[in-house]
């Protein structure tokens, strides 16, 4: 099982030792981190030592960044012209089968890298995986490249880019996982953490409390003196005792009328009375005019006394008949 790992923890120089491999462009150590130089394109660098199988990682740590091309690479050839590739451009992490020297996509994680990000791409099987500070981002199953040995970095020639701390190693199945190379940098922490926790130990002074308890409450002690009131009592009341002295009235209270009782005395009139007047009576009497009228002399009439066993001829007289 092979295992390689440079932390570049050593004096600036344009040379990176043994272990490194430059296949293109001009690589250097710089204040214990690896620059890919400020000549601008594509360049790329593989560890001299190979892997011992097929089915390996490799990751590194991202101390400093610029939006351009940086990553990480492995089941590859000696100058990455097929294998495995994650890198950041600036915007997303895309994971790339590389065959002959073409570059496909198969898999996307949309953010940019940061100062600080550990990237790591890793091929098992058909199995391949990229994480970002140890969070699993992408996995798909693929079988463009099945065989290849060599881990390295691929990265745009940009002075505002620096490395750090590059491992890599082989992954044997049914094997636990290595031990985490150290790391003297702080690292940004991802993810969440979840697990049970222990119970409390015992302790013997007063401890601040947090949250709230809940709990119903026991039946209340006796107590002989008086307290004083806390919040309301609402209960049925009970029937009222005879009250035998006036009592003062309160409320209002309505009821329905019952039917008046006779009434002998005169009562005063309430409200209004209309009725229809019936026709006038006769009057012999002469009314003054109120609109011309016409005289004429009346018939002659004769009258029947009964007493007398007479009869009275009246003659014609004048009688005014009025028109209203």
């Amino acid at each position: 099982m092979a295992i390689f790992t440079d932390d570049f923890n050593r004096a600036n120089s344009s040379d990176l030792g043994a272990g490194w491999v430059e296949v293109s462009g001009e690589w250097s150590i710089d204040t214990n981190r690896l620059s890919p130089g400020a000549a601008g394109g594509t360049i790329i660098l593989r560890a001299a030592g190979a892997m011992d199988s097929n089915d390996h990682y490799a990751q590194m740590t991202i101390a400093a960044t610029t939006s351009v091309s940086q990553g990480v690479w492995c089941r590859g050839n000696s100058n990455i012209s097929s294998g495995y590739l994650f890198r950041n451009d600036g915007s997303t992490w895309d994971l790339f089968s590389v065959i002959g020297g073409s570059f496909s996509v198969i898999g996307t994680y949309a953010a940019a890298a940061a100062p600080g990000d550990v990237a790591k791409v890793q091929a098992v099987g058909s199995t391949i995986t990229a994480y970002v500070n140890g969070v699993q981002r992408i996995s798909v199953t693929d079988t463009g490249v099945t065989t290849g040995t060599s881990v390295g970095i691929r990265s745009e020639s940009a002075s505002a880019i620096r490395y750090d701390d590059f491992a890599a190693a082989d992954v044997v199945a049914g094997a636990a996982l290595g031990t985490a190379t150290e790391v003297d940098s702080a690292q940004p922490l991802s993810g969440a953490k979840t697990a049970t926790l222990t119970p409390a130990t015992s302790t013997e002074t007063a401890q601040g409390l947090t949250g709230t308890k809940a709990a119903a409450l026991g039946v209340a002690s006796t107590v002989e003196s008086a307290q004083p009131l806390v919040g309301a009592k609402a209960a049925s009341l009970a029937p009222v005792v005879e009250q035998d002295t006036a009592q003062a009235l309160a409320g209002v209270k309505t009821a329905t009328l019952g039917t008046a009782v006779s009434v002998e005395v005169a009562m005063p009139l309430v409200g209004s009375k209309t009725a229809a007047l019936s026709t006038a009576l006769e009057v012999d009497t002469a009314r003054p005019l109120t609109v011309p009228s016409t005289t004429m002399p009346s018939p002659e009439r004769t009258y029947r006394i009964p007493a007398e066993r007479r009869r009275l001829a009246v003659l014609a007289e004048h009688r005014t008949l009025t028109v209203r």
